[in-house]
């Protein structure tokens, strides 16, 4: 397709800027032939000043039309319905009124004593993390070396707590400027087991997060391919195609970007070479990082000290990732999108506790204790710049007649829900077919695809 970039319903080409960009490379390169006005106006402080730079500079003096857009936002076509067509299906907001919930809440981090703080908390946030990170190394290394002072039961809950905390600073560094170490960095979003953040960052941060709840959002299809499988298969086939990602499968997803990357031209992903090296030697770096822990734990006969960490990590980090949303509640359509953007962040995201404090709960739930805050402000560079916008956004929440709603608990509410929704519901096929448990576990077709899903894993087959 040609080279455009479409913006409040004109055509632009930003071929140009894609390495000169301050937010990175990725961010421009990615959005190609799709609408980008929803990601100018959420997450820039000032979109305006961004507008003025693409009609000065990068318009092609012309209406937007459908031939400009990819049906499938360029991504890859499974992850949306079968009829999605971007043109007609992407949600439409306005960023106009000065006067909405985002406007009104952007204008206030500009008050001395706010912004003063925000950074504040930004480097407490990083002095935590590289903590985290020495604790991650030091708990694996006292298992390996004296087990006796770090037993299995203890060893597994501190990998489940770094592993989760790691990765919601990995979920904050997906939304930072992906220049510098940065592009390195968030790879850590990795640790987790669940994705490639190499890709996942696009659906993250460019669909999922400028629209929420819409048929754009592909968070929405996490646990699609997992519902193909027998309800009492799912658990066990699920974790071994993980470990088949883990083990070969993100290898070969990250070679086939590398070279779809070559193919395609690097300049039309990251502007050149020497952007996108940073991020692809820091996944490459986590992945082999995750089978070196592997390779070491077996090499020491400890190889069930791993498998445990492994499984109850991976577990909880899937659980984790729809538990913000109410995705499960919304199976059989989405919600027409409101007239102001913030006021749908806000009504269609959870704050999350685990623990009860907040800057704990800011780690242990990988980032979202602030969940709201964050969907309203994606650019904000830590889950604690968040906790103390907190107060900023509830109260400009009340003036759009926005209820504010307690943060939920991960254990006690969510967790139940999705199991029974996720876990427990028939397999696709059960259900299309009218199926009973003994059927829908006994029938060949359960296995095969069972045998299929496992294989999948290996050769880097298959989402979260």
């Amino acid at each position: 397709m040609s080279d455009v970039w479409v913006y409040n319903g004109r055509a632009y080409d930003l071929s140009d800027w894609i390495a000169k960009h301050p937010g990175g490379a990725f961010f421009i390169g990615r959005t190609k032939n799709r609408d980008i006005t929803a990601i100018i106006a959420s997450y820039h402080r000032d979109p305006a000043v961004v507008e003025r730079i693409l009609d000065r500079r990068y318009s092609l003096d012309r209406a937007a039309t459908p031939r400009d857009i990819h049906p499938k936002h360029n991504a890859p076509p499974f992850l949306f319905k079968d009829d999605f067509n971007s043109w007609r299906d992407t949600p439409q907001y306005r960023f106009d009124n000065h006067n909405d919930l985002m406007h009104r809440v952007k204008a206030r981090l500009t008050e001395p004593a706010l912004a003063a703080r925000i950074k504040r908390m930004d480097r407490l946030f990083n002095i935590v993390v590289v903590l985290l990170a020495i604790g991650y190394f030091a708990v694996q290394g006292v298992r390996l070396i004296e087990p006796r002072y770090m037993p299995l039961w203890a060893f597994v809950i501190a990998m489940v707590v770094l592993r989760s905390s790691l990765v919601g600073y990995g979920h904050y560094a997906l939304h930072r400027a992906q220049r510098g170490w940065n592009r390195f960095l968030a790879n850590a979003f990795d640790l987790n087991y669940i994705a490639l953040s190499l890709v996942v960052a696009d659906g993250h941060t460019l669909l999922h997060h400028p629209y929420t709840h819409s048929d754009v959002d592909i968070k929405k299809n996490v646990f699609t391919m997992m519902m193909r499988l027998p309800r009492l298969y799912r658990v066990p086939v699920h974790t071994l195609h993980k470990f088949g990602h883990t083990v070969t499968g993100m290898a070969v997803r990250l070679a086939d970007v590398w070279n779809m990357t070559r193919k395609v031209g690097v300049q039309e992903g990251y502007g050149s070479w020497r952007n996108a090296l940073p991020h692809f030697l820091g996944s490459s770096a986590v992945r082999l990082l995750l089978l070196t822990e592997l390779t070491v734990f077996v090499a020491a006969g400890d190889f069930w000290a791993w498998a445990l960490q492994f499984a109850a990590t991976l577990w909880l980090s899937t659980f984790m990732v729809v538990a913000s949303h109410e995705f499960e509640d919304e199976q059989q359509g989405c919600p027409v999108a409101g007239d102001d953007w913030g006021v749908d962040q806000v009504q269609h995201a959870n704050d999350l506790k685990v623990f009860g404090n907040r800057y704990v709960d800011c780690f242990l739930s990988a980032g979202l204790s602030s969940h709201r805050v964050h969907h309203v402000l994606p650019f904000q560079r830590s889950g604690f710049a968040n906790i103390v916008t907190e107060d900023v956004l509830r109260e400009e929440a009340a003036k759009s007649g926005v209820a504010w709603l307690p943060a939920k608990s991960f254990f006690t509410d969510r967790l139940p829900k999705l199991s029974r929704t996720y876990l427990l519901s028939p397999s696709r096929e059960a259900k299309q077919r009218n199926w009973g448990l003994l059927r829908e576990h006994l029938s060949l077709t359960a296995w095969k695809e069972s045998a299929n899903y496992v294989a999948g894993g290996f050769v880097g087959i298959g989402s979260v």
